[in-house]
Parts: C-alpha cells; sequence; structure tokens
C-alpha cells in the first residue's frame, strides 16, 4: 500500500507561482511512476504531469508553465506551477502507479491521494 498527501494548494491570482508537494509513505517511492491529475468542477479528470527514473512528461496545456519534479530521499513528488491561469483552477490529485513509464491514463495508477483545490482568479 501507498498513502499520498497533497500540500501546496490555495487561492491565488492569475500569473503567480505556487507548489504542490505530494508526501508518500508505505511501499519504497522510488519503485512508483508519480502522476499528478486535476479535475475542474463539471470536467473529468485531466493528466498534468509524470515523471519516472529519467523521464518526464507533461500535458500539452501546462507544457511549459509546471514543472513535475521528485526527491526519493523525501519520498515527495512536486508540482511546480508558473504563469497560472483561471482555466488551472481544478482540485488537484497526485497518483501513484506500480510500473515504469510515464503513463497519462489515470487507469494506469493504483494509489491517488485526497487532492488539494487550486484557485486562482483574474
Amino acid at each position: 500500500q501507498v498513502q499520498l498527501q497533497e500540500s501546496g494548494g490555495g487561492l491565488v491570482q492569475a500569473r503567480v507561482s505556487l507548489r504542490l508537494s505530494c508526501a508518500a509513505s508505505g511501499r519504497p517511492f522510488s519503485n512508483y511512476s508519480m502522476g499528478w491529475f486535476r479535475q475542474a468542477p463539471g470536467k473529468e479528470r485531466e493528466f498534468v504531469a509524470a515523471i519516472s527514473v529519467g523521464y518526464t512528461d507533461h500535458a500539452d496545456s501546462v507544457k511549459g508553465r509546471f514543472t513535475i519534479s521528485r526527491d526519493n530521499s523525501k519520498n515527495t513528488v512536486y508540482l511546480q506551477m508558473n504563469s497560472l491561469k483561471p482555466e488551472d483552477t481544478a482540485v488537484y490529485y497526485c497518483a501513484a502507479a506500480a510500473r515504469v513509464g510515464v503513463p497519462r491514463a489515470a487507469e494506469e495508477y493504483g494509489y491517488w491521494g485526497q487532492g488539494t483545490q487550486v484557485t486562482v482568479s483574474s
């Protein structure tokens, strides 16, 4: 089992930066691929970014603005979000997949956090 806990969300104005963190506990963190997803009201959950050993992937909508990273010594994955836009408003979820690679499909991830709200005002 892997337990995930997100933090760092909040209410911010457009164009500012925010960093989300996801602390993992349970099985060795380094064995898992990690991802960030988001879900806006009335919309489906969508892929944001993923990271594995030597690989990262970012959705086109956030490429160049968001950066995923991980610190295996702290069992933590981060999502640095710059130049935030109102359309980035959503609940952001951290997820873990017991596989290699950087999967974009939510069903590839077996463990999920509770989510953290990010609201960007114009």
